[in-house]
């Protein structure tokens, strides 16, 4: 088994944590999404960060939300999600999380089980979600029109069913320059299901292995279902060998 120090040095690569690293085309940024499975877009935690590999300064000096975004590579947030076999979903608690098509077949049966909770849930989150169903994906302005609601409640409504992997949305541009979003079912985004079990553990270790090495007690914190984790899930997956510990209160997935 390598040493904590030696995971600790491979994780600087792999996770482009020098600027020597640093991401230079989209290309290389889709690239280096399918090689680590994962990626948050700002560096949140220790999972690996698409705009914290671009070492570039930020925006705005100091600055907050969209000024802390990188000078000139900031709509790389939006081309990644648009690329093929690439999907930009917001199960990091509600922040952006990039997820490779492997990764995503992980999360497929998660997230058709979250539509299904969320439909029996609330009468306007069943709502959102049928008519998706029926008409496909559809352009915030028309779900508006079709449901009669206003923008804040239609992002009200949107909101949890983003975060949990129920709907995915997707920026676009309306001719001639009018910048929006399209909302879709995550069934209607990932079409083939792959397993019949929402299981969180083969996320978990994917997240490891995608980070290299971290902390025991941070990966309860990546997902937004705090509501599916099991407090012996990690004990568990350390007895079965899917993950180890170099180090008391480490973890990487070998």
């Amino acid at each position: 088994m390598p040493t904590l120090r030696e995971l600790q040095e491979r994780r600087a690569f792999e996770c482009r944590l020098t600027p020597d690293r640093a991401l230079e085309t989209l290309d290389a940024a889709e690239e280096f999404l399918r090689e680590r499975g994962v990626l948050t877009l700002m560096a949140t935690s220790s999972l690996p960060s698409l705009f914290g590999a671009c070492h570039e300064e930020p925006y705005q000096e100091g600055g907050r939300g969209f000024g802390a975004w990188p000078r000139t590579k900031y709509p790389w947030g939006v081309f990644l999600g648009g690329r093929n076999d690439t999907y930009a979903t917001k199960l990091h608690r509600g922040k952006t999380l990039f997820l490779s098509r492997e990764v995503a077949a992980l999360a497929d049966p998660i997230c058709r089980a979250e539509i299904a909770r969320m439909e029996s849930a609330d009468p306007g989150w069943a709502r959102l979600l049928r008519h998706l169903n029926n008409s496909g994906p559809s352009l915030l302005e028309d779900l508006q029109r079709e449901l009669e609601l206003k923008p804040r409640e239609l992002k009200a409504l949107r909101a949890p069913l983003e975060r949990c992997g129920a709907v995915v949305a997707r920026p676009v541009v309306v001719p001639p320059h009018q910048h929006t979003s399209e909302l879709a079912r995550w069934d209607h985004v990932f079409t083939s299901p792959t397993r019949d079990v929402a299981d969180l553990a083969g996320l978990v270790v994917a997240g490891v292995r995608a980070a290299v090495v971290v902390r025991e007690n941070e990966p309860r914190k990546w997902f937004s279902w705090t509501w599916r984790w099991d407090d012996e899930l990690v004990e568990r997956l350390v007895a079965e060998g899917r993950l180890a510990q170099p180090e008391e209160g480490w973890l990487w997935a070998p």
